[in-house]
């Protein structure tokens, strides 16, 4: 099953590490950038380091951490610790070329993931490159961090461009859908609309900071009953027909095209219930 939510949790904050594991999350991504100060680094790492040793290695399948940026000073620190730590996928911040990726890989176990971040205008200008890399399991949007970069007053068309690319270059490099950035607030009705929003914009997966915001997530992820409804009508009659290649369900043509958007929106639902 593909990942829907990922929840970030702050390094050092160990107290919170089993709370967000059981929080229903798909994935848990223990933060060592943002969330924690430069003078909390080193303790971040030494109690992400404990805890996933105490952890059997089921748990530690659905645990990220998110690595410091490689042109950030805190960056070889966490290559350094890297090695030792019995991690299957990092997220790696701020993420512009395949060589930042390549590299994270070289301190990692062979089967190992790297989830590049794109956050900036260079790592959407290298996406392609990105995408194809070796040993990428998917990407992600960090939509707060573009905005900075290219000094954009709020979302609009500009943000837009840049998620319907990572979203193509995933498509193109055979990747899952992308996952799209966090939503600030907390309120449902805000965070149901940023993610169906990046739905419509081609992404399947989002980044949460709270575990309210999993649940909304999830949710939102499952095909309403009208449009549930709809896909049994079309998968059955299609089943039925055999291989026409067109019907009428619903005083509609049917061609394989739907019938496959049918069929996908009945497999989503079976994983999202």
């Amino acid at each position: 099953m593909i990942p829907t939510t990922y929840l970030f949790v702050p390094g050092n904050r160990p107290e919170r590490f089993a709370k967000a594991l059981a929080s229903g999350a798909d994935r848990v991504i223990l933060d060592l950038e943002d969330a924690v100060s430069p003078a909390d680094k080193p303790q971040a790492r030494h109690a992400i380091g404990a805890w996933l040793d105490a952890l059997g290695s089921a748990a530690c399948a659905t645990v990220l951490v998110r690595l410091n940026d490689a042109r950030s000073p805190w960056h070889a620190d966490d290559l350094q610790w890297l090695p030792a730590q019995p991690i299957g996928e990092v997220m790696l911040s701020k993420c512009e070329s395949a060589a930042q990726v390549a590299a994270v890989h070289a301190r990692m176990a062979p089967d190992a993931r790297v989830l590049p971040l794109i956050e900036t205008v260079r790592g959407v200008m290298a996406l392609n490159d990105i995408a194809r890399a070796a040993h990428v399991s998917r990407l992600a949007f960090g939509a707060i961090d573009y905005l900075l970069d290219l000094d954009l007053p709020g979302p609009g068309f500009a943000l837009d461009a840049a998620a319907t690319a990572i979203a193509m270059a995933s498509r193109a490099a055979e990747l899952p859908p992308p996952v799209a950035g966090v939503t600030p607030e907390l309120a449902t009705e805000r965070v149901n609309a940023d993610f169906l929003h990046a739905r419509a914009l081609g992404f399947a997966a989002k980044l949460c900071i709270h575990p309210t915001q999993v649940r909304v997530v999830r949710a939102a992820m499952r095909p309403d009953a009208q449009t549930l409804a709809w896909a049994s009508r079309v998968n059955s009659a299609w089943q039925a027909a055999g291989d026409l290649g067109a019907i009428q369900v619903d005083g509609r043509m049917v061609d394989k095209p739907v019938a496959l958007r049918a069929q996908r929106i009945l497999a989503l639902a079976s994983l999202t219930t």
